[in-house]
């Protein structure tokens, strides 16, 4: 193929490339962000976008890596706009990889409809506040760390624990109560196994949902630039189906450690200077660009409520994708390695973890009128606990009074009763605040400082025969 074959924006000038980023000497005039097609000796085509722009040098990261490019050998085509994809009805149910192609075998789709993956910033005035309820089956989620609609809620984790077991639990089951409609949910995963695939896959798909979710996947040993643009396609699609088809859409992006990590070797091989552990200083705005996507915007009955999945390196809490995660979210569901290890499933951390907007999505006419006060509750019956447990193992069990052993057993049986529950149960918010009466029946009236007395007088059933330990004069 001759230079006069192609388009006056292609060009043979590639003067290197490596780690998936390629360098394009004297061409002037190129857009940051623009999209551009590679075309390498064999007659491969390449996808890539401009991410630096100087009328020196062009630097394009390519989605499909730069292993076997020959630069002297390779034609770039700019094509003057933005990355783009298609969206139609017709996502839902498919397997995409992370630039919108098909990963299940099927033809691409194909609409007159495309979208900008970068989106559009939403203007802040136009927002809608987060709220109504949203049940996920969890009851350590439900319970006291509630999701509503439009709120970021991540889940922090470790190596080795279950948060994929957890997120396509709460995709199977996540729905709005009163509603007859589940989700429409986007599964972005990057950077996962062949096995962790094929885990969701089947899941999906023996639970029936498969048809109201569209996948995004980019495994692991699939090129880490392509993780770079994978979120925002994936959200690119929950737009579409949120804002064109009025649907309810959970996105659940999972592992955004595995983002993070490719935007530090990127950001390496460009040569920005780096900031905490290697991150590039710009890792904050860059989150902070996919998270913010998500919420609710006026006069629109749809909207996109966010799963963010991370898993924390040396379960560290205050590492820099946890950390600013945090700060751009509103709150976390952490996972526990003890609870884990002991056999809880799903082992949620309930001291660190919480619900930003949690008030303003239960209660009456929401959830139940008792709910925020028995949250409350439990927070302080089980912190209590906690202090006790410490203490028993300085002085020993047998040193505690009789009303320390009763704290002891109420959080013995709120780990077995309350945070486990098996994967394929799904609980109502009802039974979950059931739950909780019933093991806050445990404890004496007086030691519940947080529920009223009408609280009490409807939920409560106090029994002291019920608690080992405890004698009946002592009541």
């Amino acid at each position: 193929m001759s230079e006069s074959a192609l388009s006056a924006r292609s060009f043979r000038r590639v003067s290197g490339a490596h780690r998936g980023l390629m360098f394009i000497k004297g061409v002037p005039g190129v857009g940051f962000g623009d999209r551009v097609q590679i075309r390498d000796h064999t007659g491969e085509l390449r996808n890539g976008q401009v991410i630096r722009s100087a009328d020196d040098v062009v630097l394009v990261q390519v989605f499909e890596g730069t292993d076997g490019v020959e630069p002297e050998r390779t034609w770039v085509r700019f094509l003057d706009e933005p990355f783009r994809i298609p969206v139609a009805p017709g996502l839902l149910g498919r397997i995409l990889d992370g630039a919108g192609r098909p990963r299940d075998g099927r033809p691409p789709i194909i609409s007159a409809v495309k979208r900008n993956v970068n989106g559009e910033p939403v203007n802040p005035s136009a927002r809608a506040y987060p709220r109504e309820f949203i049940q996920t089956g969890v009851a350590s989620i439900d319970g006291l760390n509630s999701l509503v609609r439009g709120q970021k809620l991540p889940i922090f984790s470790g190596s080795g624990l279950p948060h994929n077991r957890l997120a396509a639990q709460i995709v199977r089951q996540a729905k709005l109560p009163g509603e007859e409609s589940r989700f429409a949910v986007v599964f972005a995963a990057m950077g996962v196994s062949h096995d962790d695939a094929r885990f969701f896959e089947e899941e999906f798909e023996n639970s029936g949902v498969l048809g109201n979710v569209v996948m995004f996947l980019n495994l692991a040993n699939d090129p880490p630039i392509e993780r770079l643009i994978l979120p925002r396609t994936a959200l690119t699609a929950a737009e579409y189906l949120a804002y064109d088809l009025d649907l309810h859409v959970l996105v659940v992006l999972t592992d955004m450690t595995h983002y993070a990590e490719a935007l530090r070797e990127v950001a390496t091989a460009k040569g920005d200077v780096p900031s905490r552990k290697g991150y590039p200083g710009y890792l904050y705005s860059d989150l902070a660009e996919i998270y913010e996507r998500a919420g609710r915007i006026k006069e629109r009955h749809g909207s996109i409520t966010m799963v963010p999945v991370l898993s924390m390196p040396s379960d560290d809490i205050t590492h820099p994708i946890p950390d600013l995660t945090g700060y751009i979210t509103e709150g976390q569901i952490v996972l526990s390695r003890e609870l884990h290890n002991a056999g809880v499933y799903p082992p949620v951390n309930i001291s660190p973890s919480l619900s930003r907007l949690m008030k303003d999505g239960i209660g009456k006419g929401y959830t139940r009128e008792d709910h925020g006060r028995v949250a409350n509750q439990l927070y302080a019956s089980y912190a209590h606990a906690q202090g006790v447990r410490n203490l028993a193992s300085i002085i020993g069990p047998e040193e505690l009074t009789e009303a320390d052993r009763q704290y002891l057993t109420f959080a013995e049986r709120f780990e077995e009763r309350f945070i486990s529950q098996g994967e394929d149960e799904e609980r109502s918010i009802i039974e979950t605040l059931n739950i909780a009466w019933e093991l806050l029946s445990m404890l004496s009236p007086d030691a519940l400082t947080r529920v009223t007395d009408a609280d009490l007088a409807k939920y409560h059933n106090w029994d002291s025969s019920r608690v080992p330990g405890l004698d009946e004069d002592e009541d």
